[in-house]
């Protein structure tokens, strides 16, 4: 990732003035995080993949993070800003939930069945992908903003590489392709939680007068 995404300023009030746009996003982008939160844990258990697993608990997560979203959206800056911590550390903990259980995995686990992995990460990959481009004019908002978007792009990256996994363990009748796949999953889960809590505190930091300083008054 690179570092321009952390490089913006915290938004004045009136940045946050299509709302009702960006609340039927997030309803959108909720239904869809949780509809295939179901299919890839269904997917994870015939497939057998941790991969699919830690997808599958991420886009539960995602689903979570709408819904908090969606009931801070008009608060002020300051609990947006908590929200957006909340789910920073949610992703910094499914970062370190999936690295503990590739490490497990390493002595433990067995191949999965590639076919059924690549179908499902296709699958993730569309509805990530129509995710993704619905919120991406809204990447450059406040933390609780970008906490979102960062987290459907992380998805999208996460849903190749799992499709990337299904055809190495495809070739090469081994599981370490899954676990190599889970273990970017959970780098790009603390990356993307880290950006998110720096950002967040930051905000958290400036007077509340700051946060209409700009502003239509």
């Amino acid at each position: 990732m690179s570092a321009h995404c952390c490089e913006h300023d915290t938004p004045a009030a009136e940045a946050l003035r299509d709302l009702p746009r960006y609340r039927r996003v997030l309803w959108v982008a909720l239904i869809v995080n949780a509809a295939m939160f179901a299919v890839e844990v269904i997917g994870s258990a015939s497939a057998g993949s941790l991969a699919l697993l830690a997808d599958a608990i991420d886009f539960a997560g995602d689903a979570l993070n709408y819904g908090v979203s969606l009931a801070v959206l008009a608060a002020a800056l300051a609990w947006r800003a908590r929200a957006a911590i909340a789910k920073a550390i949610s992703m910094i903990g499914f970062g370190l939930y999936v690295l503990g259980s590739a490490l497990w995995a390493v002595w433990n686990g067995h191949p999965p069945q590639a076919l059924t992995m690549g179908a499902v990460g296709v699958l993730a990959l569309v509805a990530n992908l129509s995710v993704a481009w619905m919120l991406y004019a809204f990447r450059e908002g406040d933390a609780n903003m970008r906490s979102v978007w960062l987290c459907t792009r992380n998805d999208a990256i996460g849903n190749v590489a799992v499709m990337l996994a299904a055809l190495g363990v495809f070739s090469t009748g081994h599981a370490w392709p899954d676990l190599l796949v889970a273990s970017l999953m959970a780098a790009l889960a603390l990356h993307g939680g880290w950006q998110v809590l720096r950002q967040a505190r930051g905000e958290l930091g400036v007077p509340a007068a700051h946060d209409h300083g700009h502003g239509s008054h």
